[in-house]
């Protein structure tokens, strides 16, 4: 037995706390608060503070889109180190580690007071919020379960729509009434004394290591009837670049990334063109996540009954509807049916985006693998604000590019639909020893 195997057995004899029912449900509700506590670093909550950039650091909206965009690229380029480091180290560590950073990064961005401090800013909350706080969550979760993996997905990612629902309307309440620069020491306060703290003490890098099995009570009852063991596929991620539905389905990750991240970057300056207020505004961006609530919620369970690039495929068609809708939003009424379908859109399109890596490749090279997908959606969200910003500069309008999205999601769909999961020989599941 080698030195790091029986470190790790001794280390987690046991689950931290005895539960009625299986602790990978434990693990989800923890992974769903880090997705959560990624907020930080999510455009939603950074596209509430770029007024107040531009005003107080006298600089432009191409400027400050522009160093958002560096920054995030970036960070997407350098997202294969925490790939890396979560497969030598854990995803515990890791976890902790990134909350840990995470809130550092907020407190800086206090102090913020010209171009490079604000990229450097950009770059922290990125990389450690956007990144590694999404990157490794889902990870986690997708290590305790493999027959329930869409719906454990589905409930983890509730964590990303609340957080969605609730730092745009807390951080506008913090900027009016305390100014932007106390609004990020209390989002930094709040990573370092709550979500830190849950990640050390809660969090077990995989079932096997605490005596589980993934989908324990499921495999325990399906066993009762008869049913087959669980099987896992195992691909590295040198194995997995050779196949083409690898890099289809990575291309399909960015496009969404590199439009959400467009839209909502300026979505406070394409609703003053349509002259929609910013408390309206604010209240779209909340609207956005609490529909996408129940459509998250539906498309776990039905991802694991349909093909995952044909459900992909469906979702990217879906996304049609918003930026027509955007176009022509000139009322509030627009407004709302917009928010309703980029709600409903998002909802269906965030559980595919998470199940087809593991589904097609496997949990034991997760990290690395994931580490390619998630840096590619954040190349994608890098990507985003400045064909906005730039057309919005140049042309005075937002319309172009909204029609230029209506493209890229036709083509989404159409690499998805040519995408099923590459074939491997599964391997049976066992206890390690």
């Amino acid at each position: 037995m080698s030195s790091n195997h029986l470190s790790t057995k001794l280390s987690y004899k046991s689950v931290p706390i005895n539960v009625s029912f299986f602790y990978g449900w434990v693990i989800v509700l923890i992974s769903a608060i880090g997705i959560f506590f990624s907020g930080p670093g999510q455009t939603y909550s950074n596209s509430v503070f770029i007024e107040s950039y531009i005003h107080d650091l006298q600089l432009d909206r191409t400027a400050v889109s522009g160093i958002y965009s560096l920054a995030t690229l970036i960070s997407g380029l350098l997202l294969f180190l925490v790939g890396k480091a979560v497969d030598r180290y854990g995803r515990r560590v890791m976890m902790t580690l990134a909350g840990v950073c995470l809130g550092l990064a907020c407190f800086w961005n206090s102090t913020v007071a010209g171009p490079f401090t604000l990229f450097v800013g950009f770059f922290m909350v990125r990389f450690f919020g956007q990144g590694s706080l999404t990157l490794i969550p889902n990870t986690l979760v997708s290590q305790w379960f493999i027959k329930r993996r869409g719906r454990a997905l589905s409930f983890a990612g509730l964590g990303g729509l609340l957080g969605a629902a609730c730092f745009p309307p807390l951080g506008n309440w913090l900027i009016e009434s305390y100014g932007w620069r106390v609004a990020w020491m209390v989002l930094g306060t709040a990573l370092l004394l709550i979500f830190v703290p849950i990640a050390f003490f809660f969090v077990r890098n995989r079932p096997e290591e605490v005596g589980l099995q993934p989908d324990q009570i499921a495999d325990k009852q399906e066993g009762e009837a008869g049913s087959s063991p669980v099987t896992d596929i195992s691909w590295t991620l040198a194995e997995a670049t050779k196949t083409r539905a690898f890099w289809f389905m990575l291309i399909c990750t960015a496009i969404p990334a590199m439009i959400y991240t467009g839209v909502t970057f300026q979505i406070f300056s394409i609703m003053e063109e349509h002259h929609i207020s910013r408390t309206t505004t604010a209240f779209v961006l909340s609207l956005v996540p609490l529909v996408s609530f129940v459509c998250s919620l539906a498309s776990g369970f039905i991802v694991e009954r349909v093909k995952v690039h044909t459900m992909f495929g469906l979702t990217l068609l879906l996304n049609i509807a918003a930026p027509l809708l955007l176009i022509f939003a000139h009322s509030d009424a627009m407004v709302f049916c917009f928010a309703i379908a980029w709600g409903v859109a998002q909802g269906f399109m965030n559980i595919p985006l998470n199940v087809v890596w593991p589904n097609y490749f496997g949990r034991k090279h997760l990290g690395s693998i994931n580490s390619v997908t998630t840096a590619a959606t954040v190349i994608g969200s890098a990507l985003g604000p400045i064909p906005f910003g730039w057309v919005y500069d140049y042309l005075g309008a937002y319309n172009p590019i909204l029609w230029v999205t209506v493209v890229f999601w036709g083509l989404g769909a159409l690499l998805a639909f040519l995408s099923p999961q590459p074939m491997q020989k599964p391997r049976l599941l066992s206890p390690e020893k």
